[in-house]
């Protein structure tokens, strides 16, 4: 092998675990729209914790938004790029986030799948500039940006249509 090769490894079990939960149970790791496939990650924990009160739902977006600050840096630093298309816990986190204290439906969740997708892609003011810090920080906020927009719109959208 020459000198300058870099030798291929397998991660050790911290970096795999890493990496598992930086790319939402390797949904990231889809050929073609590893966010979408990262969102629908976030769609399926959703579904699996609606029934949670608002308090606790709250304090585990918290938690995982925490977490993947974290591991959205480290996964950085595994995969030698910044903000690689594979790190998906921040559509993951964005997605429960633009859930957050919405009315749990099929229309709620159809109509957050595509909203969020739309200001994930769109990054509409300031969420691009959000890309521009570094690390897990950077990866992390335009898609809480992203939920927190859809949020807003899926909120503005229940009052509306509950008062018509």
């Amino acid at each position: 092998m020459p000198e300058h090769a870099e030798e291929k490894r397998d991660p050790g079990p911290a970096e795999a675990a890493v990496l598992f939960i930086a790319q939402g149970a390797y949904s990231g790791r889809v050929p073609t729209a590893p966010g979408t496939a990262g969102t629908l990650a976030g769609v399926l924990l959703y579904l699996a914790m609606r029934g949670l009160s608002a308090e606790v739902y709250s304090a585990l977006c918290i938690v995982i938004f925490f977490i993947g600050i974290r591991i959205a840096g480290r996964a950085e630093i595994l995969l030698g790029r910044t903000d690689h298309p594979s790190i998906v816990i921040d559509e993951i986190a964005g997605f429960l986030l633009a859930m957050l204290l919405v009315p749990a439906s099929w229309y709620s969740v159809t109509a957050a799948f595509v909203l969020f997708r739309f200001f994930d892609i769109v990054k509409p003011w300031p969420l691009k500039r959000f890309q521009g810090l570094h690390g897990g920080l950077g990866v992390m906020l335009d898609d809480i940006g992203a939920g927190i927009y859809t949020n807003i719109v899926l909120q503005i959208m229940s009052v509306v249509l509950h008062s018509a």
